[in-house]
């Protein structure tokens, strides 16, 4: 799980050997941290299209001597109503596959303004792994076979889709001619080819011909967004997250209420208030988070003295309690991060959200759209109700943690609704406890069900704890030992010899380094 050179002077973790070997390479031939991220990120689209891809949206936060943040998501469909979706939903319930659930994809313009900002190559100049990648195939492992086979239970109305991945078993060597297709014209003409160009006209074409809203106009429309992180400390160390449309606000909120009360060194008081900071900070999240456009209040309030004095008193340490109820916001998602001999450090998250997205397949240029408008609710009175050219609330929160001002870890994990709680666990490891992050993270985890507020725990979690946890009134199922469920985690991180990186040992990742 650690890097086999255990202090380089460049490294890059991804959650498939494949994408961090493609950004390794690019390293290993001088390019930067940033060239590195993207050259692996055009790769995980390739050999993982069920977690993030072409169709997805992309965020990150770049540290060069000072903090950026980046929003790269899309907006809905522009023709698109409440009651329209609604309409053809049936139901008062956002659908979770389907052209309705498709948004303006963000990654790939998320690519190229990084690239432009900070990058010392040309797309061009970092397609070479993905394109043969796409081209001559790769073996389908373990974890890609049993999304697909999942896959074909979830999308088993999409013809396209179908085509394209039902029949592929473990050992498959898959080929995505399409998608090749895709980077080619990318490296050629830029992301014109893309938002304004002939792809734009079939991402267009492939949702109308679903019954969807999205037209050619709405992805000429779309532009990312640089942003300047959130920070606040946490037992002295200061974390950086992105501000909504993700909720970086909800980790920041977990971990200020834990800041503020007397947090117990360990066992199952410890778990305990752990757990119900990080409910309260959700159930914030799905009361207030969304499109910053359309919050009635900014997201600072929410890390406010008052607001977290008045959020901590609400923890009980004898028992749990239920907050309000919450949206479940499932996983299926990319993190990345990389460091280079310069300084330069990128923590990025990518995604096409639940599985291969949408199901909505754009079979000539082999793109998953993803499902992002599933975020939304198609109750008017939530925050986040659906509405024309709107941003959904966004789990993606690729992190920093700062000392003194200079960076200290830079990670993130995949996973929905576990991202908070993952940042909490592992946070709390490495500043209280000191332990080693690729220790921290590889670690067993608990989760919560955010429907019901079940607790999931990884059967590696000490029995008496979960015992504990019980008898304190938390339903907790166990799960099983590395579920992937958890998250993938992973970090690069600075010190006096060099770099340190670690891959999460749920995922098929690799930390690699040179």
């Amino acid at each position: 799980m650690r890097l086999s050179h255990r202090y380089p002077r460049a490294a890059v973790a991804t959650p498939h050997y494949l994408a961090s070997t493609a950004g390794a390479a690019v390293l290993a031939d001088g390019g930067n941290a940033v060239d590195a991220i993207v050259a692996a990120n055009l790769a995980l689209g390739v050999v993982a299209p069920y977690f993030c891809g072409y169709g997805g949206d992309l965020f990150a936060i770049v540290w060069d001597g000072d903090l950026h943040g980046y929003l790269g998501s899309g907006r809905s469909p522009a023709a698109a109503t409440r009651e329209r979706v609604e309409a053809r939903a049936g139901g008062r319930a956002m659908p979770v596959f389907g052209p309705d659930s498709v948004t303006v994809p963000g990654g790939v313009r998320g690519w190229f303004d990084l690239l432009e900002r900070f990058g010392t190559r040309s797309f061009g100049e970092l397609t070479c792994f993905a394109v043969r990648y796409a081209t001559e195939g790769f073996e389908m492992t373990t974890l890609g076979a049993r999304a697909i086979e999942e896959g074909r239970h979830m999308y088993g109305q999409f013809a396209a889709w179908q085509a394209a991945y039902g029949d592929v078993q473990l050992g498959d060597v898959l080929c995505q001619p399409g998608m090749a297709r895709t980077i080619e014209l990318l490296a050629q003409d830029g992301p014109n080819a893309y938002y304004r160009g002939p792809i734009a006209d079939a991402i267009a074409s492939s949702v109308q011909e679903l019954g969807g809203d999205m037209a050619a106009a709405d992805l000429a429309a779309h532009a990312g967004e640089w942003v300047e992180p959130l920070r606040q400390s946490f037992h002295g160390v200061e974390v950086a997250e992105l501000p909504p449309p993700t909720q970086g606000v909800s980790a920041l909120e977990a971990l200020r209420i834990l800041d503020s009360v007397d947090l117990p060194p360990n066992g199952v008081e410890r778990v305990h208030v752990m757990i119900e900071a990080t409910k309260l900070a959700l159930a914030d999240r799905d009361r207030w988070v969304s499109d910053p456009a359309t919050m009635p209040r900014p997201a600072e309030e929410l890390l406010t003295d008052a607001w977290i004095k008045a959020r901590a008193a609400e923890i009980d340490p004898r028992r749990a309690v239920t907050p309000s109820g919450v949206d479940p916001q499932p996983g299926g998602t990319a993190y990345l991060c990389a460091a280079d001999a310069d300084g330069l450090l990128v923590s990025l998250i990518q995604s096409n959200f639940v599985h291969f997205g949408s199901g909505v397949h754009v079979a000539e240029w082999g793109i998953n759209l993803n499902n992002r408008g599933f975020s939304f609710s198609l109750d008017p009175d939530r925050v986040n109700a659906f509405e024309p050219s709107k941003r959904p609330m966004h789990t993606l929160i690729p992190a920093m943690t700062l000392r003194d001002g200079r960076p200290d870890l830079v990670f993130g994990s995949m996973g929905g609704d576990a991202q908070v709680p993952v940042h909490v666990q592992v946070l709390t490891r490495i500043i209280d406890d000191g332990e080693d992050p690729a220790d921290a993270i590889a670690a067993p985890r608990w989760r919560l069900d955010t429907g019901s507020w079940n607790v999931r725990a990884e059967t590696r979690l000490a029995p008496e704890l979960v015992e504990g946890l019980r008898a304190l009134g938390h339903d907790v199922t166990e799960t099983t030992a590395y579920d992937t469920g958890m998250g993938h985690a992973h970090a690069v991180w600075p010190s006096s010899q060099g770099l340190g990186a670690t891959y999460d040992p749920r995922s098929e990742g690799a930390a690699l380094g040179c």
